[in-house]
């Protein structure tokens, strides 16, 4: 994998397995509550600017979104859980969409579960998390807005969250900001590490 990265296009927004890409390729998918700043994560990781639509609207993304990086990965960016403003029905189908894809996507490698560093993790988040080692996944906790969190309550804040996910000794939390830049080489690192992809 060359860096920066310079080849990511968006392969399709989907809403059932039929829809999904056949490239063989290994998947990343990236989980997190609504407006946590998923869209935001994937630009910055994929260095483009509006790629992955971002929205000061939770509940933006309604489709599972497949990019496909440099012709080695692809991203899997899944509808935001939480206080989206829509209705039962369609969290219920956004729900059994997300579930399906987790459970038997032969593709899928890793996840990424997003949370924001500033607030302890909810409960829907511990949730998430709890799934996705339930379906043995392995999870790279990204905690975002790090550069709102002031340096010397860092590692108050990174307790905080392994201690509320009570998280798997073999799972990572890297505080992560997508104005700074923080985080972004040891997400890379750890991701092409769980894909056993080389880096140049």
């Amino acid at each position: 994998m060359k860096f920066p990265i310079q080849n990511a296009q968006i392969l399709i927004s989907a809403v059932k397995e039929e829809q999904y890409p056949d490239l063989n390729l290994p998947e990343v998918a990236i989980a997190g509550r609504s407006n946590v700043g998923k869209s935001s994560l994937i630009n910055k990781l994929i260095n483009r600017k509006k790629l992955a639509r971002t929205s000061s609207k939770p509940g933006r993304t309604r489709t599972i979104n497949f990019y496909k990086i440099e012709e080695e990965l692809i991203f899997v960016d899944v509808p935001g859980y939480g206080y989206a403003k829509v209705s039962k029905q369609e969290l219920e189908k956004w729900g059994q969409m997300m579930e399906h894809y987790f459970a038997t996507r032969e593709e899928l490698v890793t996840t990424i579960l997003v949370v924001d560093f500033r607030h302890r993790p909810t409960a829907q988040d511990v949730q998430m998390y709890e799934y996705l080692k339930y379906l043995n996944l392995p999870v790279l906790v990204v905690a975002t807005k790090a550069d709102k969190v002031k340096r010397g309550v860092h590692n108050r804040h990174m307790n905080q969250v392994v201690d509320t996910l009570n998280l798997f000794e073999e799972d990572l939390v890297v505080p992560f900001s997508a104005v700074t830049g923080e985080g972004q080489d040891e997400i890379w690192e750890i991701i092409l590490k769980d894909l056993g992809i080389e880096s140049e």
